[in-house]
């Protein structure tokens, strides 16, 4: 492939790294996810199935990434412990390094599209209403004792929580009380006072309510039968193999539980004493967070992940299948609509980058925050539309994307970057064209990468208009030049009773194939702030 004069631009990604020996705990919580319970019902204090669908998701986590080989859940958040040994998204420079950011949302967007696609098993009269979306975030366990100390932590929480979370709803629901009375009741009770409010007023012993509510949920794998095959007779054939398995403790986090599981002990290691007292601050104090610069362009890129695998597995058309375009099209318009801070979005192909504007302080400007928020989001309206633009297809297997967050100093170094994306488009598609007409024509893929090889952008265009008597210019813009997402200011007039009419400015979100390359588009559209690429 070429290489254009846009590509300096690759020079401002910085990638987030960890180094070993840290032990990286992926940690994932549901955004908002007290207006989307109460959207969906969900009972109170806990829905069970609501829980059994995180933890499906939980399980599917385990399932698609091996080096995931831990994982603690409850209420709308879940934390992933992958082993020590992780080469998980790994690149070489002077020691191996893990990539943060791709880490965590390339496991927050799979949990997102698994949620959604799982919804109908658990909930099957009950509508998703709109996208789930949850945050991620990166905890880098110095020692095994850190991670001890975290897992404690997690189930404190969750058992503080639930027992709260019950009395509280006891007071409301069966007490009579209003959401203020029962916040006022509680404002200063201690667990034993909670306890004997639940058993006194409620005849509830809290000891014995479900322990998925009380303790949480956590998954690793062990060697279990499974049946491969029946024999000609009807009798299985069964093997053992490593499953994700479901487990609960009142202490996850001390040294009986953990130590008597081989599998824990090889791939993370054994607690050498029981975690007797917490410090959240000190825990807390190993987050990982990286804040952006300030007063810079935030490019948020997304791209699919083994999506040649996706589209081939769904049969898209080739070289370019619009429908599928359609759908990320369809994604990246509800993210401008989701997120307000975004100005600005391209995409070609299975990539999307979303630009938010100079001085937005979403999140406060945390990188895992954005990034997260922004690929689950769009995880997840990728698989609930799916079906809305692929009617007679189904969706085999949930899609997932990566992402990266990376900060642009000026209009014109932005600007470039989007030149990049939209020469690299024309590049790929150009050649991606003639690929595969000579494939169908008869050729060998290995054949077709030979004959490309070294041809220039004319030769490829008289390959076209030779051999398959297509003008590459003539070719969908959407393919050649990809699609711009941005919002302009429309006016709605309305008639008075006097019947003067009114106008009244308001922001629509369009769809373009154009060329953003010139200035000419940013002229005309000066709500974007672009046009300038010189200081005055």
């Amino acid at each position: 492939m070429a290489n254009s004069k846009y590509e300096y631009v690759k020079f401002f990604e910085v990638e987030d790294e960890v180094m070993p020996p840290n032990l990286i705990v992926v940690r994932i919580v549901g955004r908002d996810f007290r207006r989307f319970s109460e959207v969906h019902e969900f009972e109170k204090p806990n829905d069970e199935k609501a829980l059994k669908l995180m933890n499906q998701c939980a399980i599917a986590v385990l399932e698609e990434f091996p080096d995931v080989v831990f994982s603690y859940g409850y209420g709308d958040e879940y934390s992933f412990v992958l082993k020590k040994t992780s080469k998980f998204y790994q690149r070489r420079s002077r020691l191996y390094s893990l990539l943060i950011l791709k880490i965590s949302s390339v496991i927050v967007s799979f949990f997102s599209s698994v949620y959604v696609t799982k919804w109908k098993e658990f909930f099957p009269l009950n509508e998703l209403r709109y996208p789930p979306s949850f945050h991620s975030r990166i905890v880098c366990c110095a020692s095994i004792e850190v991670l001890q100390a975290y897992l404690a932590w997690r189930q404190k929480d969750c058992h503080v929580q639930n027992q709260y979370n019950t009395c509280f709803w006891c007071l409301v629901t069966k007490g009579g009380k209003t959401v203020m009375e029962a916040q006022e009741i509680l404002k200063d009770a201690k667990e034993h006072d909670r306890n004997e409010l639940l058993h006194q007023q409620f005849h509830i012993n809290y000891n014995d309510l479900n322990p998925l509510f009380r303790q949480g949920t956590c998954f690793f794998r062990t060697k279990v039968e499974d049946v491969v095959k029946y024999n000609e007779d009807g009798t299985p054939v069964k093997r053992l193999r490593r499953k994700a398995s479901d487990f609960r403790s009142e202490n996850i986090a001390g040294r009986r539980f953990w130590n008597e599981h081989a599998t824990l002990l090889k791939e993370l290691g054994g607690f050498p004493e029981d975690c007797i007292k917490l410090n959240p601050d000190y825990i807390r104090s190993f987050q990982f967070e990286s804040k952006l610069m300030p007063s810079t362009w935030i490019v948020i890129r997304i791209d699919g992940c083994h999506f040649h695998r996706f589209s081939e597995n769904h049969e898209f058309d080739k070289p370019n299948d619009k429908q599928a375009l359609d759908l990320m099209n369809l994604c990246a318009a509800a993210v401008l609509e989701e997120f307000q801070d975004i100005i600005f979005s391209y995409g070609v192909s299975d990539e999307y980058s979303f630009v938010l504007k100079k001085d937005s302080q979403l999140y406060q400007r945390r990188a895992s925050e954005i990034v997260s928020a922004i690929v689950s989001f769009f995880s997840s309206m990728y698989v609930m539309k799916w079906k809305d633009v692929f009617p007679e297809k189904e969706l085999k297997y949930p899609p997932y994307f990566d992402g990266r967050a990376v900060c642009y100093p000026s209009n014109e170094i932005l600007r470039d970057y989007l030149a990049w994306r939209q020469v690299d488009c024309h590049i790929n598609n150009q050649y991606n064209t003639c690929f595969w007409n000579l494939v169908k024509s008869g050729k060998s893929k290995s054949e077709t990468q030979s004959y490309l090889k070294g041809t220039q952008a004319r030769e490829k265009n008289e390959l076209l208009l030779k051999e398959f008597g297509i003008d590459y210019n003539m070719l969908p813009l959407m393919f050649r030049q990809g699609s711009s997402i941005f919002r302009v200011e429309t006016e709605n007039s309305s008639i008075l009773a006097s019947g003067n009419s009114v106008g009244k400015a308001q922001t629509k979100i369009v769809t373009e194939y154009c060329n953003i390359i010139e200035q000419s588009f940013w002229e005309a559209h000066p709500q974007l702030g672009l046009a300038a690429t010189r200081c005055p």
